[in-house]
């Protein structure tokens, strides 16, 4: 049962998709994760931020960032100011102080709508995996590489993994919504 076991991989992949993408998303609380998503303009390159610097979070609203290379701090300033994450970082010359803000209800509101949409990308690829291992048991079974009955019963099995990597995902969905709107 190939089609079963990729299919169950491939469904587990989408929902730490949706994991990794969720923990990109503000709270109100500061995680180094609220950078993932920062390119930094370094050695000729752009390079992620967790490549040329050290993140700390020293207090639940701060965020510290230390760049390994002294001369790439103009660099890595501007890139957290350009990255469109409604932060305002600070320069003392040694490291980068990002304050993070409180969320205003506006603000969570538009969060919780990015929210939806990750977890609806994630079910897509969900259903795509679905798609994918049925039109391999049903052509398995249109050859008689397997039988009638047990085709039947692997596409059943193919549905009740389905909705439970898709209720994987709606429960991390009501989780980090319920983080998002906690004032």
């Amino acid at each position: 049962m190939p089609s079963l076991k990729e299919a169950r991989e491939r469904m587990q992949a989408a929902v730490e998709a949706v994991q990794r993408e969720f923990a990109t998303v503000r709270t109100g609380k500061a995680t180094p994760a609220l950078l993932d998503t920062v390119r930094v303009d370094a050695y000729g390159a752009k390079m992620p931020l967790n490549q040329v610097a050290t993140i700390h979070t020293p207090e639940p609203t701060l965020l510290v960032v230390q760049p390994f290379d002294k001369g790439l701090m103009g660099d890595v300033e501007k890139a957290i100011q350009s990255a469109d994450l409604g932060l305002n970082p600070s320069n003392d010359g040694n490291v980068i102080r990002i304050p993070i803000p409180p969320l205003n209800e506006e603000r969570r509101k538009e969060f919780v709508k990015i929210l939806h949409k990750m977890a609806e990308e994630g079910k897509v690829s969900i259903r795509h995996a679905r798609h994918v291992a049925r039109d391999e048991i049903q052509k398995r079974i249109k050859e008689h590489e397997i039988g009638e009955d047990d085709g039947h019963r692997q596409l059943e099995e193919v549905e009740k993994i389905t909705h439970e990597f898709q209720d994987r995902i709606d429960e991390l969905l009501k989780g980090k919504e319920a983080e998002v709107l906690a004032i």
